[in-house]
């Protein structure tokens, strides 16, 4: 009998790794790429549809744990839903959805390598350190449009693999003068509707599509273990919330990078 397409112990590794790269600025993407790579593991042999399939499935599980777990946040934003916020939300969702309607193929094709991936650890990491930076002068409620768009713009950069969607937006809001408490409630409410939309189309498209039979069982477990290592990790939003530096989260995405970097000359 021939070993399965994506082994069961790496969908589940996987899917326990997402979680807590999601809900930190790490970049899940980056994570779920790089990793397997320097392992070695047979998820880098995958066809590249299946590949992105398999972070579908990830996705799917973390956007399901996310709305439990922020379940009261989720409703108290609903509830307070106004002009203003109903702008807010559009503009920091429609330059990312613009752009991935426009480009996802070429961003999928070009921007998804190893390289390419530490490359977009390193922007992202300058970029949050600098805005790290920034005086912390302004509360949430006082968002405008500007701030919807620099939202929007952040969200757009992390369709390159590496950025880290959390990651550009923090750094957007805290470019923005926002308190570290309020830029990560607004980096919340700015990435779980992108995360809910981009996993209902792709998901549709996979179903359409189809799987093969013997990644069903490994997609299964993976998406199982995205929506619980997510709903277990969800404290670490406090993590990022409680007026901490972005300090920490820079340097170690620059010491992943390097890490590859280090690799890639090694395997010339």
């Amino acid at each position: 009998m021939s070993a399965p397409a994506l082994p069961l112990r790496e969908a589940l590794a996987l899917g326990a790794l997402h979680g807590p790269a999601e809900l930190l600025p790490i970049s899940s993407s980056g994570h779920v790429a790089l990793v397997p790579w320097l392992a070695g593991w047979r998820y880098r042999e995958l066809d590249g549809e299946l590949r992105k399939a398999f972070e579908v499935a990830l996705h799917a599980g973390t956007a399901v744990a996310l709305l439990i777990g922020l379940r009261d946040e989720v409703g108290e934003t609903a509830r307070g839903l106004d002009r203003r916020r109903l702008t807010l939300l559009v503009l920091s969702f429609a330059p990312a959805g613009a752009l991935a309607f426009a480009f996802e193929r070429p961003i999928e094709r070009h921007l998804g390598t190893p390289a390419t991936t530490a490359a977009g650890l390193v922007l992202g990491a300058l970029a949050m350190a600098a805005a790290d930076r920034m005086p912390q002068q302004r509360a949430r409620e006082s968002a405008g449009w500007r701030d919807g768009l620099a939202l929007g713009i952040g969200q757009a950069c992390a369709l390159v693999p590496g950025v880290s969607r959390n990651g550009a937006t923090l750094a957007a809001a805290r470019w923005r003068r926002f308190t570290r408490a309020d830029a990560n409630v607004l980096s919340r409410h700015a990435a779980l509707p992108l995360i809910l939309a981009a996993t209902g189309l792709k998901g549709w498209r996979l179903w359409r599509r189809g799987l093969p039979r013997d990644v069903h069982a490994a997609f299964a477990l993976g998406t199982a273990a995205s929506f619980a290592s997510t709903l277990a990790s969800t404290w670490l939003i406090k993590q990022v919330e409680r007026d901490r530096s972005l300090a920490p989260y820079a340097a170690y995405r620059l010491g992943l990078a390097a890490l590859v970097v280090r690799r890639l000359k090694r395997a010339r």
